[in-house]
């Protein structure tokens, strides 16, 4: 590796990183390409080659020497971690979660990951090694590799992080830990599933400033916002979020209760698990196996006389029943649902047996939504697409339209795209679009209505994404259904 070649510490002292070496010449990349003391220094490293100059920014530089860093403390602990538990004698192995380095390793580890703005971590072992995989913008990326022989320990160390019994191994186990990364603070939820190998090993990151996302930051268009905005000014009734898993859901209710959330109003939240800790709001945590379920909860939850009510997922028919029934006894009531769009939770409501009078008078808004990934902003370039893949989509595109993509950088990891923003569609439920749903009206009725009353679609919605720059329509296609 020709990073191995320089000091670190020179590197640092710097800001200089070597990109390439050839027969004739070294390539460095200097924040300061005017710095002759750094090119003098690094030059006699290299006595029989020049140094050819080329520029980086800082953070381009900073990112590349954390990963120098990274990788060598890695190797450093993994020497340490087998130095320790071969001190062990064979009847201390159960001690071999308190090795000192192991501690640190998960360290670099949580630090790695969430530096590469991870979601979740997973750990994996396999017949031959140990992953270390994270989740960026969804999709899932390497970040180590180790040896087997790392794992056992690394496993049992997180499992006594997460207050997990360490030898169970047979069945699944959930947990949870907090940690402080770097300057910030960090909840982790835990969760193990045994497999061929051990136990696959899933923490979900969830990052406290999350907690108090406003709905105008978290992606929402103006129009889209001011409906939701205005449901949520709404003295009774239910509101629902729907969308798959990981489509930013439980987020969007988090930045509803922020607007919601005052000294004058008790509200309350059934969650399952709770994912982050809000004041002036009481959350109930679900457990199932002491018989605390979604239901038993909210029944409970109507005799502390709450003003909004916040349910994390509606599972079943009798969740649904109480939910409904809560909001039309003057309670105003948030929860998700598990539909593809907007107009679909009405008859999924049908299915599980509700009456449609009873979602008519109940239900105030529906938002569905999709998380998608945002062009890289350090490789942003222009993109030629082809008449033919735009054609079927020309009607929601300017005549003029300029198109984007990411072309990969260190930045991104390669990957084109940084960071994830809200696609979405809100649909208020109009007095004629309830009679209708009393009455018993097609999908296909609901929609014509709806769009008659300005509603768009969750595809149009993402159009314009592509129109302005933030995504491309490679993205909009894969995320979304015209």
């Amino acid at each position: 590796r020709l990073a191995d070649r320089i000091p670190l510490s020179q590197l640092k002292r710097f800001n200089a990183i070597p990109i390439r070496e050839n027969d004739l010449s070294v390539t460095v990349a200097f924040m300061d390409p005017l710095n002759i003391e750094a090119q003098e220094a690094l030059q006699r490293l290299f006595p029989r080659k020049p140094i050819d100059i080329a520029i980086a920014t800082e953070k381009q530089i900073q990112t590349y020497l954390f990963k120098i860093e990274l990788k060598d403390s890695v190797k450093e602990l993994v020497i340490n971690i087998r130095n320790e538990l071969n001190s062990l004698g064979k009847d201390q192995k159960h001690d071999q979660a308190q090795a000192s380095s192991i501690l640190l390793l998960i360290d670099v580890i949580l630090k790695a990951c969430i530096k590469n703005r991870a979601s979740d971590i997973h750990i994996e072992p396999t017949e031959n090694n140990c992953t270390v995989r994270a989740r960026v913008d969804g999709k899932l990326s390497e970040i180590f590799i180790f040896d087997k022989d790392i794992y056992p320990p690394l496993a049992s160390r997180l499992k006594i992080l997460a207050n997990l019994d360490i030898a169970e191994r047979r069945k699944p186990q959930d947990g949870r830990f907090s940690a402080k990364v770097g300057e910030r603070e960090f909840d982790f939820r835990f969760s193990t599933l045994p497999i061929m190998y051990g136990e696959s090993i899933v923490m979900r990151v969830l990052d406290k400033e999350k907690a108090l996302i406003r709905l105008e930051d978290a992606g929402m268009d103006e129009v889209g916002y001011k409906k939701l905005h205005t449901a949520l000014k709404s003295p009774f009734g239910i509101i629902l979020v729907t969308g798959p898993t990981g489509s930013g859901k439980t987020t969007t209710l988090y930045g509803a209760l922020n607007e919601l959330r005052s000294v004058e109003d008790k509200v309350i939240t059934v969650e399952d698990p709770v994912e982050y800790r809000m004041n002036l709001i009481q959350q109930v945590q679900v457990h199932a196996n002491v018989g605390l379920s979604f239901a038993d909860a909210l029944r409970s939850i109507l005799r502390q006389d709450p003003d909004k009510i916040m349910i994390g997922e509606i599972r079943d028919h009798e969740t649904l029943e109480i939910a409904i029934k809560a909001a039309l006894t003057g309670h105003l009531v948030l929860s998700t649902l598990h539909t593809n769009d907007a107009i679909s939770a009405i008859p999924r409501m049908i299915d599980m047996g509700i009456e449609p009078y009873l979602i008519s008078g109940s239900l105030v808004a529906i938002q569905a939504q999709r998380l998608i990934r945002k062009i890289c902003p350090f490789c942003k370039t222009e993109e030629h697409i082809p008449l033919s893949v735009i054609e079927p989509y020309k009607h929601f595109l300017p005549h003029d339209m300029v198109f984007y993509k990411g072309k990969g950088c260190r930045e991104c990891n390669g990957v084109g795209y940084m960071g994830r923003e809200m696609i979405s569609e809100v649909l208020p439920i109009s007095e004629e679009l309830g009679s209708m749903i009393a009455r018993g009206a097609s999908k296909e009725e609901l929609v014509e209505q709806a769009r008659k009353e300005g509603f768009e679609p969750m595809f149009a919605n993402g159009m314009k994404k592509v129109v302005n720059g933030t995504t491309t329509l490679e993205e909009i296609l894969r995320v979304a259904k015209v």
